[in-house]
């Protein structure tokens, strides 16, 4: 059955934070239900302490463990662009950057590749860490637009794969290091252990790394943009 406290607070979000902190979990790893808002005070009650509770029930791991294995058997569609639609995405980016380029520092470069299956745009000067933000972020928002405009008259959806300096690659490599650092503590402690936020890129980073792992096994949980990995002992 799954674990329900309720907690108290002067406002809701404070009743929410000492029941994540007594369940010691992520907002994103339960459910929660106000008992009482604050909002909803009688006149009568004006006078009196303003308390707030709330419910908090954690979510059920074992059900979203088997909804994301679900999920991965079932296969992606690739979606293969053709010659002419190659062209015209990098038609679409190679304008586009044209101008953008001019904006950047001095000496900026940039290469447009095409493939059936994605358009890879890489930009190069040292720089552009600007351009990459904590941990991609800019990057990755930079990517969604780049994608945006590939795909403008273009029939099917088109993937743009942006790349900064060979930021991706650097990345990868210490999200490797990551996991398998992390599956070591697990190893050694018995207990589980959340991994921060990540972009779905990165997290399907730490997935294949440790897919081989005999002695842990990842998942999943949470809602887009907070969704993360949970690295646990294989049962």
């Amino acid at each position: 059955m799954a674990k329900t406290i309720i907690t108290e607070g002067k406002t809701t979000n404070e009743a929410i934070e000492k029941g994540l902190k007594e369940l010691n979990v992520s907002r994103d790893a339960v459910e929660i239900k106000v008992l009482e808002n604050e909002d909803k005070r009688s006149f009568f009650s004006i006078l009196a302490p303003r308390i707030v509770k709330v419910e908090l029930t954690l979510k059920d791991v074992k059900r979203e463990h088997k909804i994301n294995k679900e999920v991965k058997m079932i296969p992606k569609k690739e979606i293969i662009l053709s010659g002419d639609e190659q062209q015209k995405a990098k038609e679409n980016l190679e304008k586009f950057l044209k101008d953008f380029i001019e904006k950047l520092p001095e000496n900026t470069t940039y290469t447009v590749e095409t493939a059936e299956d994605y358009i890879h745009v890489n930009i190069m000067n040292e720089k552009l860490g600007y351009l990459i933000g904590y941990r991609g972020e800019t990057l990755y928002s930079l990517q969604n637009i780049l994608t945006a405009i590939a795909g403008k008259g273009v029939e099917n959806k088109v993937r743009v794969i942006l790349d900064i300096e060979g930021y991706k690659a650097k990345r990868e490599k210490t999200l490797e290091e990551l996991a398998e650092k992390v599956a070591k503590t697990v190893i050694r402690t018995r207990k589980n252990i959340k991994l921060e936020p990540m972009q779905a890129y990165e997290r399907k980073i730490i997935h294949s790394t440790l897919q081989k792992n005999d002695k842990v096994e990842t998942i999943s949980i949470g809602e887009e943009p907070n969704r993360r990995i949970v690295i646990s002992l294989k049962k």
